[in-house]
């Protein structure tokens, strides 16, 4: 009895590989593939400040020795808030700190879209239009921001103050129809309730977070069905003979 050994065609083909690459990503981050421009290229100027290098120190000392790599995501966030926005000079900069290959700094700031690898304005508001967003009529707060600011989703205004995109979920569905700027929620929106956010922001207030219908944090908009008393307070409930 004898085996016969033949050779296995590849299940995927050379052509057929090319159809499950994946496409680059748009967006606030921008594609995946850097290309120079004249704000954002090796030799855009980018230091951490003083304070900042104090708080990066703080940062490391949290993480074991030699694992520096750990501390990527805070010190890529920290290097945004201090600029804006991430320009490759700045991921180079983190690089350095972290003592690591540019190249898992980029990495990372290109899989989560937290880091904005494009220039943004000074307020970047992301409306949520999800489905509980939108069975809440999400429409009209993104047509309200529209016709407000003058620019659709993925413009700034030419003042550079505002821009606006478009995101999935934010994780606030029982606040719907919300958006999100800067780390702000603002929450319960109606149109009016975001041209007056606009209105205060160009002022140079920052509104207060939350809802903005009255209620208390994500309550029931009817009202508390229950924990409605105090608590009892610790043994409530507990059997005496336990």
């Amino acid at each position: 009895m004898y085996l016969t050994i033949t050779k296995i065609r590849p299940v995927i083909s050379t052509s057929e590989m090319s159809l499950h690459r994946s496409a680059a990503r748009a967006g606030a981050g921008g594609i995946f593939v850097h290309r120079d421009t004249p704000d954002n290229n090796p030799d855009t100027p980018f230091d951490f400040t003083e304070e900042n290098k104090k708080r990066i120190e703080a940062i490391i000392s949290m993480y074991p020795v030699g694992h520096k790599q750990a501390a990527t995501i805070p010190v890529l966030d920290l290097a945004q808030r201090q600029h804006g926005w991430l320009p490759i000079s700045a991921m180079n900069k983190v690089a350095e700190v972290l003592e690591i290959a540019p190249m898992r700094v980029y990495e990372v700031a290109t899989f989560y879209t937290m880091f904005l690898r494009q220039p943004v304005g000074k307020y970047f508001i992301q409306i949520c239009t999800t489905t509980p967003c939108m069975l809440c009529n999400s429409d009209s707060i993104l047509e309200a921001i529209q016709n407000k600011l003058g620019i659709k989703v993925g413009e700034t205004t030419p003042d550079k103050m505002f821009t606006l995109i478009e995101v999935e979920c934010l994780g606030a569905c029982v606040n719907a129809p919300m958006v999100q700027i800067n780390d702000n929620y603002y929450e319960d929106l109606s149109p009016k309730d975001i041209e007056d956010i606009i209105d205060e922001l160009k002022a140079g207030r920052i509104p207060p977070p939350g809802p903005r219908n009255g209620r208390f944090s994500c309550e029931p908009a009817g009202g508390l069905t229950s924990l409605t008393e105090p608590p009892k307070g610790p043994g409530f409930g507990v059997r005496p003979d336990l």
